[in-house]
C-alpha cells in the first residue's frame, strides 16, 4: 500500500477532531485570475498542500471563553497600552497620547450617523478606539456577549490566537490552507459559491447590505456579528469562510508576495510565506504584519469586496478589532 493511499485510509477511518472538517490534500490554483482584482492577489499560481482538519466554525465566544478559564489568560485588548513599544509604530516625534488613550482597550466599528459627510477614504469615520473594548465587551465596557456565545470571538490579536491554538493543539492555518478550504472544492471561481455576485435580496453571507458605512438595511439580519452557522456551509462542510469576521493566518503579508513566490513558475509545495512583511500604503516602516482572510461583517461591493475566496490583506499583530476572529488547523496525526 502506497503511503498516499494509506494516508486517505487512517483519515477516513480516524475520529475526526471534534469540529473539524478533514481538507483532503490537492493541488489547486492560488489567487484571482479575474481582471478586476487587486494587485495583491495576482498572479494565479499553483500550489500543492497536504491534508489538513480545519474547524468547521470560527472560534466562538464560548470556546475563547473555556480557555480563558483554564488558562487564565488575559488579550492584549484587555492589557494598557505601552507607549514605548508603539511608537516604533508611528512617525519619530509622534507625541506621547493622553492617559485616556492609553487604557486598555481596541478598535470598534462605530457607525456614522446617516446625515454624515464621509470621506469613503477616511477610515476614522467608522472606526473609534474604545477603552474597556474586548472579546468580553466588543463594543466597549457596556456591552456584553451573554447572548453571542455562539458567535466569532473578536478583538483578538495575533499573539492571543497563537495562545489558544497551543492551548487547543492545533495551529494558525497558513494562507494556502485557508484558501483552499474557502474555495469548498470550487475551482478559479470569484465567490466561496461560484461566480455570481452577492445578493441582498438572498443573503449567502454576513456582510453589508445598504450605503456603507453609515446606513445597513439588515436584510442578513445582522449589523455586527452573526453566528457562526447562520449561513449554509460550503462545498466542504464548512461555515463562515465569507464575511462575518476576518480570520487571522499564519503567514507575513507582502502585497508583492505572490510575484515573487510564482515567479519560478513552479507548483508550490506546501508554502508557508514570505519570510518577511511589506505593505506599499505604509509610509513608514512598521510592525510587520500577517495575513487575515475571508471579509467581514462590513464589507461591501462599494468598498471592500473581499468575501471572496482569493481577497487578502495584513493586519498588524498587536491589532484587535470589532471584526477580526480567526479558526484553527490541526495537521494530520499518524502515518
Amino acid at each position: 500500500m502506497t503511503p498516499a493511499l494509506l494516508g486517505l485510509l487512517f483519515a477516513a477511518c480516524a475520529a475526526p477532531p471534534e469540529g473539524m472538517i478533514w481538507v483532503e490534500g490537492r493541488e489547486f490554483t492560488m489567487g484571482s485570475t479575474h481582471a478586476d482584482a487587486p494587485e495583491n492577489e495576482r498572479p494565479a499560481h499553483h500550489v500543492k498542500l497536504d491534508g489538513f482538519w480545519i474547524d468547521a466554525t470560527e472560534v466562538t465566544n464560548a470556546q475563547f471563553k473555556s480557555f480563558v478559564e483554564a488558562t487564565g489568560y488575559v488579550t492584549l485588548a484587555e492589557k494598557e497600552v505601552d507607549w514605548e513599544e508603539l511608537k516604533k509604530q508611528v512617525p519619530p516625534g509622534t507625541p506621547k497620547p493622553p492617559t485616556e488613550m492609553l487604557k486598555a482597550g481596541s478598535m470598534v466599528f462605530t457607525p456614522p450617523k446617516p446625515d454624515a459627510r464621509i470621506n469613503i477614504n477616511d477610515v476614522g469615520g467608522w472606526w473609534a478606539w474604545t477603552t474597556g473594548a474586548n472579546w468580553k465587551h466588543p463594543e466597549g465596557p457596556d456591552s456584553s456577549i451573554d447572548d453571542r456565545m455562539d458567535h466569532p470571538v473578536v478583538h483578538v490579536a495575533f499573539e492571543d490566537v497563537l495562545a489558544y491554538a497551543k492551548w487547543a493543539g492545533k495551529r494558525l492555518p497558513t494562507e494556502a490552507e485557508w484558501e483552499l478550504a474557502a474555495r469548498g472544492g470550487l475551482a478559479s471561481k470569484k465567490y466561496m459559491w461560484g461566480d455570481e455576485p452577492a445578493n441582498e435580496d438572498a443573503p449567502r453571507c454576513n456582510i453589508w447590505q445598504g450605503s456603507f458605512p453609515a446606513k445597513n438595511t439588515l436584510k442578513d439580519g445582522y449589523l455586527r456579528t452573526s453566528p457562526v452557522r447562520a449561513f449554509p456551509p460550503n462545498g466542504y462542510g464548512l461555515y463562515g469562510m465569507a464575511g462575518n469576521v476576518w480570520e487571522w493566518c499564519s503567514d507575513y503579508y507582502r502585497a508583492d508576495a505572490y510575484k515573487k513566490l510564482a515567479s519560478g513558475g513552479k507548483v508550490l509545495v506546501n508554502p508557508t510565506g514570505p519570510p518577511d512583511s511589506w505593505d506599499p500604503n505604509e509610509e513608514i516602516p512598521a510592525t510587520p504584519k500577517h495575513i487575515i482572510r475571508g471579509g467581514s461583517f462590513l464589507c461591501h461591493i462599494t468598498y471592500c469586496e473581499s468575501y471572496r475566496p482569493g481577497a487578502r490583506r495584513g493586519l498588524t499583530p498587536d491589532t484587535g478589532m470589532s471584526h477580526t476572529g480567526f479558526r484553527c488547523v490541526k495537521d494530520r496525526e499518524g502515518p
